[in-house]
């Protein structure tokens, strides 16, 4: 532990309102225990106290209804069918074969029989019964995963560039993700007091949090890392990030990169996604001491009085960058050199068979919306249980939803392969628009989505694809993201093409990110219906096959042409 100094009390100075309620619950939940064993055991509702809605995010996971079943279960008079989403908690998205076969199965005996791979390189769990929580947590923990932390105010799974096994690089830079979540994971025992039934800490109260204290962050924090030239981890959408420079093939250091964020409020100004800002370089031996320093800054000085103005970029912009150096140094001695020079040229995955220096072969496979089942003639699920059944390596879950096979032997390689056609698991057919999308959950389980997004991406692509083969681009890498709200999970934000939820049926049109992750798009249109949203791309895709310049890409295009202008900066996204 890098802090040398007791937290007695947060410090808030430029914040004067009093803390949200959410502020008191955490501050009176006696490190995150709260009345949450009592809730697991009230026989009388699906659902938890409502104080431990909160509580238990930081368990990893939240309760959920079904939306699609609440006016039927209103005319029988029943409350809603409350259920639980848990969030498993894979540092650098690395996973054994052994552990795949037990989440499958999991999957199957006790959630909805999907896999839900996240956007930040995480499993999730849908429709958990709550007489089944503890144990589906329980059994979680004995693959050696767990869930604490996935949720909540607190840093969440740290991402890392894909595949560790591509280069000695990339394994440190694995590495290096994995003492990073190590070390910033909440210190409470009530995880495994509740979960695992772990014995009760004496004195309770006396328990201590050396890095969060009692009231944790004001709100989530995220963290990854990228390896350039590939921004897989669209690691500028986070609250901190690291981006590896190299030389000859060696680790130098990182970039350090703070403020970045992707949800806003419909009609408050005051809320915007950002991109974050390049602060400055440390070599790698600080990289640890460093995301503690950076946490520590927000700890102290996010704000929680307002939970929408609460995450790190809403406290870069308000106090500045020379007060965030000045705290770095004072708190952790940490001064950062100046930035050094690194280039992007994606932020999508490498799909198909690639071969790393040490002749094991590695195979990235599309997962649409990151929704891992059997269903619609493409036996996904199936597939992937089948290869984890003989496979030797490691599962690598990508920031893109998608699922790298790593480490396979050559020997092995033609019998993985065979498994994945006969299961017709291949991205061969499929254009670059749909390899390149990312669509959040939202309904029917999700309470903050607005419109569908995993459910519906896959037929609206269906739709432009026959627009961009009409103009002889379905070859052409675009991003493409959906979200069911403007909380961002997906990341729509940093997309080429970007939709979010308004009402049912109904979407928000961006435009004009950049296809490295580096620029936030821009408001094309509102509250456009599936024919409309066709409708306004068609001609724009038309002039772009007919009129962009030499190798470039589409949201670089839409700002030429000035059907958007360009976002600079995060303030400027509502102008």
């Amino acid at each position: 532990m890098f802090t040398n100094f007791k937290i007695d009390k947060m410090e808030n100075e430029s914040i004067s309102a009093p803390p949200s309620p959410l502020e008191t619950i955490k501050e009176k939940s006696n490190y995150l225990r709260g009345t949450i064993t009592e809730s697991l055991n009230n026989p009388l509702t699906g659902a938890l106290y409502e104080q431990d809605q909160v509580l238990i995010k930081f368990h990893g996971t939240y309760q959920q209804q079904d939306r699609d079943l609440d006016d039927e279960r209103k005319r029988q008079k029943l409350e809603p069918l409350y259920s639980f989403l848990i969030r498993v908690r894979v540092p650098a998205g690395i996973t054994t074969p052994a552990q795949w076969l037990a989440l499958d199965e999991l999957a199957d005996k006790y959630a909805d029989r999907t896999l839900k791979l996240t956007t930040r390189q995480a499993f999730q769990f849908h429709g958990v019964l709550k007489r089944k929580l503890k144990t589906t947590i329980q059994e979680i923990n004995k693959t050696l995963l767990d869930t604490i932390a996935a949720c909540g105010d607190v840093n969440r799974n740290v991402m890392s560039s894909a595949n560790p096994y591509e280069s000695p690089v990339h394994a440190e830079v694995a590495e290096d993700a994995k003492r990073i979540s190590a070390h910033l994971t909440p210190q409470t025992a009530a995880y495994h007091e509740i979960w695992l039934d772990g014995k009760l800490v004496e004195g309770g109260e006396k328990e201590e949090e050396p890095l969060y204290g009692k009231t944790y962050l004001p709100r989530k924090f995220k963290t990854a890392i990228a390896i350039p030239p590939r921004n897989d981890t669209d690691v500028l959408s986070n609250d901190l990030g690291f981006i590896a420079i190299t030389e000859n093939g060696q680790l130098l250091g990182y970039n350090v990169t703070v403020g970045g964020g992707m949800a806003y409020t419909f009609g408050n100004t005051a809320t915007y996604p950002r991109v974050a800002d390049v602060m400055g370089y440390i070599p790698k031996e600080r990289i640890v001491e460093t995301s503690e320093a950076v946490l520590v800054f927000q700890r102290d000085h996010g704000n929680r009085s307002d939970r929408k103005n609460a995450r790190l970029k809403y406290t870069i912009d308000r106090l500045g960058h020379d007060f965030f150096h000045s705290e770095l140094a004072r708190t952790h001695n940490i001064r950062l050199e100046a930035a050094k020079p690194y280039e992007f040229d994606s932020m999508g995955d490498k799909f198909g068979w690639s071969q790393s220096a040490d002749g094991l072969w590695h195979c990235t496979i599309f997962v649409e919306g990151g929704k891992l089942a059997d269903r619609f003639g493409y036996p996904a699920k199936t597939a992937i249980r089948e290869v984890a059944k003989i496979h030797t390596g490691s599962f690598i879950l990508t920031g893109n939803q998608n699922l790298v096979i790593a480490q396979v032997p050559q020997e092995m390689k033609p019998k993985i392969a065979n498994i994945l056609k006969k299961h017709n698991v291949t991205d061969n057919n499929l254009s670059q628009l749909r390899k390149n999308s990312i669509a959040c959950a939202a309904l029917p389980l999700c309470g903050l989505a607005f419109a569908e997004a995993e459910r519906y991406l896959p037929s609206l692509v269906d739709k432009i694809d026959t627009v961009l083969e009409a103009n002889n681009l379905q070859n052409e890498p675009i991003t493409i993201r959906m979200t069911g709200c403007p909380n961002g999970c997906g990341r729509p934000f940093l997309a080429e093409i970007g939709l979010v939820g308004r009402t049912p049926g109904k979407y928000n049109l961006y435009l004009g990110a950049s296809f490295t992750g580096e620029r936030l798009n821009k408001l094309y249109k509102e509250i456009l219906s599936e024919e409309e949203i066709i409708a306004a791309l068609t001609p724009i895709l038309e002039d772009f096959a007919q009129n962009r310049v030499r190798d470039e890409r589409f949201g670089n295009f839409v700002i030429r042409k000035g059907y958007v202008k360009s976002v600079e900066e995060g303030k400027k996204f509502h102008e």
